[in-house]
């Protein structure tokens, strides 16, 4: 069974709508796309794509897929992670678009959300997720995530779609591995890790 990877840029006060540019993504009257440009460098960059290039597929919500879309196909040919997304398996939940615009190896993906995304891990090792909040959401109610990768910008922007924006099911989290960067960000591997464990701190005995 294969595993569902979960990739989300934030800042510090959660905040993950359009990190990549200023239209990216403007619902809501929402004025600070492009918020994560300033704060990529090559180090950052080169661990980005090295996570990247280990997946075997990309799930992606409807969103997401069109500005991917509307990208990536006439990138720059020279980039790696522009011939890594347009030839790997890509998959779009959604219930509203049928055709996937002719992009390369691109499908919709079939049946419900548990359903589909039970398939693809039967026939994908690593499937990732990279942004699509809403999709993300979804997933993460239906307890269908292996794993979160979490990179934190120095940044409180104080409004925006966050990452878990409508709660998440409660959860223990192990971090499996951390990255600290120069200028402020943290980057974060979370794998799921069971029930929460609750306690009283006001116990002298639990507290031993």
């Amino acid at each position: 069974m294969g595993r569902l990877i979960v990739t989300e840029f934030m800042t510090l006060d959660g905040v993950a709508q359009a990190p990549g540019a200023s239209r990216e993504d403007v619902e809501n009257g929402f004025e600070y796309g492009g918020w994560q440009a300033p704060l990529i460098d090559a180090e950052a960059g080169r661990l980005i794509f090295e996570q990247a290039e280990h997946m075997d597929a990309l799930l992606l919500g409807r969103r997401t897929y069109d500005l991917f879309a509307d990208y990536w196909p006439t990138a720059p040919p020279e980039m790696d992670f522009t011939r890594l997304i347009n030839t790997i398996p890509k998959h779009v939940a959604t219930g509203t678009l049928t055709d996937p615009l002719g992009w390369e190896n691109a499908q919709v993906l079939e049946g419900d959300l548990a359903k589909g995304v039970a398939a693809l891990k039967e026939r994908y090792d690593r499937v990732h997720v990279i942004g699509s909040l809403h999709l993300v959401r979804s997933l993460l109610a239906e307890q269908l995530v292996d794993q979160i990768n979490l990179w934190v910008y120095p940044l409180l922007l104080g409004t925006g779609k966050r990452v878990f924006d409508g709660g998440a099911p409660p959860a223990a989290l192990r971090l499996a591995n951390s990255r600290t960067f120069p200028n402020g960000c943290l980057q974060l591997e979370y794998e799921w890790a069971g029930e929460p464990a609750f306690g009283d701190m006001t116990d002298p005995e639990a507290a031993r």
